[in-house]
């Protein structure tokens, strides 16, 4: 091959390899961890990156219960769901999703760092939330991912 001619390598679906990441959420803060979660999902850390297509790895976080918030987010952060009917707003402080569902604060803020069209969509089915330590997923044999 000539020096003066390089051609890009493409990944497509043949070619991915997805591996399995353990990350645990003990005293970690939320959004920088949470960062790193979609930068893996979307498989920014493989040389191959390709931005159309799905090359990221499996995430498992454990002790999601254990996360951190800085500053006073944890009695000002508020978490909104709306249903579309009149009077369906619900606001939620994030002490209190912590304490009722520690899963969904770290899948709320992964979701919203990842693309949102279908891609996105089949990225947040590869991260998987575990408020204690225990998880069901040993057949993969998971890497620790320290961040």
């Amino acid at each position: 091959m000539s020096k003066l001619h390089f051609t890009t390598k493409h990944a497509n679906a043949a070619t991915v390899k997805h591996n399995w990441y353990v990350v645990d959420g003990t005293n970690q803060t939320v959004g920088r961890m949470c960062a790193k979660i979609a930068a893996v999902l979307r498989g920014k850390n493989k040389a191959y990156y390709t931005p159309h297509v799905d090359c990221g790895d499996y995430i498992i976080v454990t002790n999601a219960d254990k996360v951190v918030f800085t500053g006073n987010k944890m009695e000002e952060k508020t978490y909104i769901n709306f249903s579309g009917y009149p009077g369906g707003k619900k606001e939620e402080i994030a002490k209190d999703l912590l304490r009722r569902r520690p899963e969904m604060v770290v899948e709320r803020a992964v979701k919203g760092m990842l693309p949102k069209n279908r891609l996105g969509r089949k990225m947040i089915k590869k991260l998987f939330v575990y408020a204690g330590a225990e998880h069901p997923h040993t057949a993969q044999q998971p890497k620790e991912l320290k961040f």
